[in-house]
């Protein structure tokens, strides 16, 4: 089983508001909510590519609720582990000027909401994957991944890592299966720039250095690069189509990776189908479903020709 967790989950009210005017009263022309957070894409995005997954969070509130019962709706199992008091955040998209968004803070986390999580986690083991992914309360250390993947030395669980600063760092030392940073996050990690494919390699060859042992790094329309731990090294050019919407493409990616990997146990397989699940949400309006992403995958095997 494949299990996601998201630690700051959302519900994301996405409008778009022609004529925007600042100081004055907008009325939308559209509207959507759907749930939000990284651990909580993975999980929709490979529900559209076959695969089962239990989507666990820590969600507060009528909120929470709301977040929780649109994650059933899609037919994802989940596991939210509910605070006493606040509510999970709502995050404001006004996807028609400029990708302006206004993200909520959050709830306050309890200790006994991560005991609670991280006992669920004990109960994983051989043949599992875990997706931990994305930003965290400020109630909660930096530490949380980390603590989370030292629990689980031992126990043969294939665990990813989506994050960003010391939340991925702290985590290099038990050796997780995949990282996947942008180069952006990347390149903050090492104080460096990192604008080409090639800039990237070395510098995801350190994380492998410091304990990773596969490395996934997305780079928006530059394509992606993969470092393996069998030592060998992918370089992907962005695959052609117009750009629609950027939000969940790397999440996305990480999907599609895992989808290749269980489906072919094939690190360059894997790769390919992460690189076009992700460009399939970019170039869609909301997260790709499996002909998207099955298209775009058939164009880079014919470009590949």
């Amino acid at each position: 089983m494949i299990y996601t967790v998201t630690l700051n989950p959302s519900l994301d009210y996405i409008v778009s508001v022609d004529n925007f005017r600042l100081g004055f009263t907008n009325r939308t022309d559209s509207e959507l909510l759907l749930p939000g957070g990284k651990g909580i894409n993975v999980s929709i995005v490979l529900k559209n590519l076959g695969f089962e997954t239990t989507a666990l969070a820590l969600s507060a509130g009528f909120v929470g609720d709301a977040i929780e019962e649109k994650v059933k709706e899609l037919g994802i199992r989940t596991e939210f582990i509910r605070a006493e008091e606040g509510n999970s955040r709502i995050n404001l998209k006004l996807k028609n000027i400029d990708g302006t968004e206004i993200n909520g803070r959050g709830p306050k986390v309890s200790d006994a909401q991560v005991q609670k999580l991280q006992c669920r986690l004990d109960g994983l083991g051989a043949g599992d994957a875990l997706v931990l992914a994305g930003s965290i309360p400020d109630s909660l250390s930096d530490t949380i991944y980390s603590s989370i993947l030292k629990r689980l030395l031992g126990q043969d669980v294939r665990v990813v890592v989506d994050a960003t600063g010391k939340l991925l760092t702290n985590v290099l030392e038990y050796h997780p299966f995949l990282v996947k940073p942008n180069n952006h996050e990347l390149g903050e990690i090492f104080d460096v720039t990192l604008e080409t494919r090639e800039q990237v390699v070395p510098y995801a060859k350190r994380l492998q250095e410091m304990g990773a042992e596969n490395v996934l790094v997305s780079m928006a329309k530059e394509g992606a690069i993969f470092v393996g731990a069998d030592g060998r090294v992918f370089l992907e050019p962005a695959p052609e189509g117009k750009l629609v919407n950027g939000v969940g493409a790397g999440d996305s990616m990480v999907a599609g990776f895992l989808a290749g990997y269980f489906t072919s146990h094939n690190l360059e397989t894997a790769f390919r189908l992460g690189v076009a699940a992700g460009s399939a949400t970019a170039f869609c309006e909301h997260l790709a479903g499996k002909e998207e992403v099955l298209n775009v995958y058939n164009r880079m095997k014919q470009t590949k020709k």
